[in-house]
């Protein structure tokens, strides 16, 4: 085993028998570890930047919030999330490994299954999502194209599997493929949505019109009752990655590399990616005189069919670069987690993309009440007591030492009773049942409105709670 400072490496051949370990979620060699600070951010800002993120913003500006609002709530639940994030990644990067191997030392190696499988389920929906936002900006530049295009009832439904194709390419090519499109995007995406933002400060006649739009809450109570969702919401937009941090974070050079580049690509790209959706939509009530938040609506009205193209064709770029990389690298780990020897990452990957068509996205956008409310804080209801488990036990339990070579081993430190640590099972279900609860009783609905804090207090607190009792026992 090589212990490089921060950096830990093993001799994997020992373990080619071994039923838990694939060429896929082997540990990465020091030598593999090649993502610097810019490769981190490049990542998180071609994440950031995407269709899904303006929708946030523009769906707190359509639900009531005025500019300022909606960026403090989407800036301070960044900044929030930031912490899991860098928390999670830090044995990425130490120890090599993927999240479903991580989280083989809370759950054991078999009960790794549980969480990974909940994340890849939550990640094959907003896989659906981003191919069906995708499909809609194929769908657009080809009535643009073919005008008559518009009356083929079916052309939605084509343009979507065009996309899902696109997408199930970059599958295909691997993992290297995406730091690429990552790197690449990154900085054109921000220049287009600078172009975006100059449109709406030239068409509603500077910021004043735009940032003039009050909130629509008539109270502090209004206002209140709308914001606590709201930014659970926010904390669940990247809730997932929070978990599956380690899929990227494996290939850092460096716990800094890490850090910084996720401090820096994170809060600052969401918080000025939210500025241009906020102002943007602001700018369609002055201009149309109705909030559009819907950036592919919004672009069909344009009347330059050069400036709608190259819009849309980053539209298409943003959500393929987001898609493969928060969307695909997960739950193909995930998936590969499962079966080591018989599923690997184009396969995992392949599976996603599948049941990212059956679980029907386009009815997860059917409005922002049901894309924030319902999709967003529904799942935090899970990951956040994953996070929470992951996090004591990594910091609190085993302070940051694991036996690397047990991860990927059956009988070995982290097989529990029969591969399942049963305490994270239990720590789990009480998460998740605290904070599911408040969807059921009327006067604990602050438990639901709060279901990430409450599922990452509640699971967190009582895995360290039982775990420590049974080491004094």
């Amino acid at each position: 085993m090589k212990n490089t400072a921060e950096l830990v490496e093993i001799d994997t051949t020992q373990l080619e028998n071994s039923p838990l370990i694939n060429e896929d979620i082997a540990p990465t060699k020091i030598s593999q570890r090649t993502w610097g600070t810019y490769n981190i951010a490049a990542l998180w800002i071609g994440m950031s930047v995407c269709i899904p993120t303006y929708m946030l913003a523009s769906g707190l500006i359509a639900g009531g919030m005025n500019w300022w609002q909606a960026i403090f709530t989407i800036a301070l639940g960044n900044i929030i999330v930031l912490v899991p994030m860098i928390l999670n990644a830090h044995a990425g990067t130490k120890y090599g490994i993927p999240f479903p191997v991580l989280a083989r030392s809370s759950f054991g190696v078999l009960g790794s299954n549980v969480p990974a499988l909940l994340r890849a389920f939550v990640a094959c929906g907003w896989f659906g999502i981003q191919t069906w936002i995708g499909g809609q900006a194929i769908d657009a530049m080809l009535k643009l194209l073919i005008p008559v295009w518009s009356v083929f009832v079916y052309g939605p439904w084509i343009s979507f599997a065009i996309f899902w194709a696109i997408n199930v390419y970059f599958i295909v090519k691997g993992t290297e493929s995406i730091r690429w499109l990552e790197s690449l995007a990154a900085p054109f995406l921000i220049v287009v949505g600078l172009g975006l933002l100059g449109w709406a400060y030239r068409e509603a006649g500077g910021f004043g019109p735009i940032l003039s739009q009050e909130s629509k809450f008539q109270t502090a109570k209004d206002f209140w009752n709308f914001f606590i969702p709201s930014l659970t919401g926010m904390v669940g937009f990247w809730a997932t990655l929070s978990l599956n941090i380690p899929d990227f974070s494996r290939y850092a050079k460096s716990q800094r590399s890490q850090m910084l580049g996720q401090a820096i690509g994170l809060p600052p790209t969401m918080a000025l990616y939210a500025f241009i959706g906020v102002a943007v939509t602001s700018a369609t009530i002055v201009i149309f005189g109705t909030p559009i938040w819907d950036p592919v609506e919004l672009l069909t009205k344009f009347k330059n069919p050069v400036v709608i193209f190259l819009s849309l064709v980053s539209l298409l770029v943003a959500t393929l670069t987001t898609n493969i990389a928060a969307n695909v690298v997960s739950p193909a780990n995930d998936f590969a987690n499962l079966f080591p020897k018989k599923i690997n990452f184009k396969t995992g990957g392949l599976i996603t993309a599948f049941l990212g068509i059956a679980m029907m996205p386009w009815k997860l956008l059917s409005d922002f009440g049901t894309y924030i409310f319902g999709w967003l804080i529904g799942y935090s209801s899970f990951l956040g007591p994953i996070a929470g488990i992951m996090i004591a036990d990594y910091f609190f339990i085993h302070k940051q030492n694991l036996n690397l070579k047990d991860l990927y081993l059956r009988n070995g430190e982290y097989e529990f009773t029969n591969g399942f640590n049963w305490k994270a099972i239990l720590s789990l279900v009480a998460g998740v049942i605290v904070a599911l609860i408040g969807l059921f009783i009327s006067e604990l609905r602050f438990l639901y409105d709060y279901a990430w804090f409450v599922g990452v207090g509640v699971a967190g607190g009582v895995y360290v709670l039982i775990m420590k009792k049974e080491s004094r026992s």
